[in-house]
């Protein structure tokens, strides 16, 4: 399971604003070019009170300058790094919003400043997000327990005898799914963000940890699990096949995926193309699912179940957020899907 890179949003609770204004200079009698100043403002007496009283309130960014000088070629880039070195916090802990709508703008450095949105004396909202980490090194943690936690279980847990055929095939479907996982983390995916919050670290490796490592190999490699007995071919073949599916299935979806996001951080995409994507929105979540179910059918474990429907629940719940966002987005050249992850199911 994947988190969605672009479905993070956070409680809008702005500690600074900034007013953005604009001068006019005159350059022999060819028109004007415009030069951005901002202005720091203090918030008014009920903003302060609503950010006090937030659950998400943090210490206001400090040090902003009363003026900001950028020039008429600035990106919206230029601005995160002149506000992240004038007020000396990480660029990736602030986030910059309009105060006319509240729209995010996004450091991009192939984004104009000019095409941002902001017009003259425009608002804008600096807030600090607080200690944060790379999306990258997340992932690399949070896969990483299940890929330790399995191979020392199915060492440890057996009989003297060791595993059963069942508990080794386990073993080495879970060990290479999180393997994948990890790959694709380092060479294939590309991320809409930076960072994110740190407290996510604690929360996704919960989930890897425990659910996916813990709960499923304590329930496999027991002597007494039913992975210990003896193999059923009639079913233990074809969740191999089905397993084998899924993962490649998932890596040609995350391929495709890859190829329609632009290496520079940008949030523009194109619509996906290719096997799966005409059935439902998102076939990397369906191919997902069954690989999990390929693993339940092998393990023969009611935790591998309990993992299978937790993920394939939040990954459903994602894949109805991005048909949501495909149909804003691409309006009449996008072609709707009934199913958003499962054929005819959800």
């Amino acid at each position: 399971m994947v988190p969605e890179h672009a479905e993070y949003e956070k409680t809008e609770v702005f500690d600074n604003q900034m007013r953005i204004g604009w001068t006019m200079d005159i350059v022999s009698g060819t028109g004007v070019i415009p030069r951005r100043i901002a202005r720091l403002m203090a918030p008014s007496r009920d903003k302060a009170q609503r950010t006090s009283n937030s659950r998400e309130f943090r210490k206001p960014v400090t040090k902003l300058p009363e003026e900001l000088p950028l020039p008429s070629t600035a990106t919206s880039s230029d601005l995160y790094t002149q506000l992240a070195a004038s007020s000396r916090t990480s660029i990736h802990r602030l986030r910059i919003t309009k105060g006319s709508d509240g729209t995010h703008i996004p450091n991009i450095a192939s984004l104009p400043i000019s095409e941002t949105g902001l017009r003259d004396g425009s608002t804008i909202y600096v807030k600090d997000l607080g200690p944060q980490i790379s999306w990258r090194l997340v992932y690399i943690l949070e896969y990483l327990g299940p890929l330790l936690i399995h191979p020392l279980l199915c060492f440890l847990l057996p009989s003297s005898s060791g595993p059963s055929i069942l508990q080794s095939l386990s073993c080495a479907l879970i060990t290479l799914h999180f393997l994948k996982r990890e790959l694709e983390t380092l060479f294939v995916h590309r991320f809409s963000s930076a960072t994110m919050p740190l407290f996510n670290l604690f929360k996704n490796s919960t989930h890897y940890w425990l659910l996916a490592g813990l709960n499923i190999a304590v329930f496999t490699y027991r002597p007494s699990c039913p992975a210990a007995a003896p193999s059923n071919p009639y079913i233990t073949w074809p969740s191999v096949a089905a397993y084998t599916v899924g993962e490649l299935g998932n890596l040609n979806a995350h391929l495709v995926l890859r190829s329609l996001r632009a290496s520079d951080g940008s949030t523009e995409r194109g619509i996906p193309r290719g096997l799966g994507f005409g059935w439902v929105t998102c076939p990397n979540y369906m191919f997902e699912a069954m690989a999990w179910a390929g693993i339940a059918g092998v393990t023969w474990s009611w935790s591998s179940v309990l993992f299978a429907a937790v993920a394939v629940g939040q990954m459903g719940v994602w894949a109805g957020k991005r048909e949501g966002r495909y149909r804003r987005e691409f309006g009449g050249r996008y072609q709707k899907k009934r199913s958003v992850m499962l054929p005819g199911i959800w």
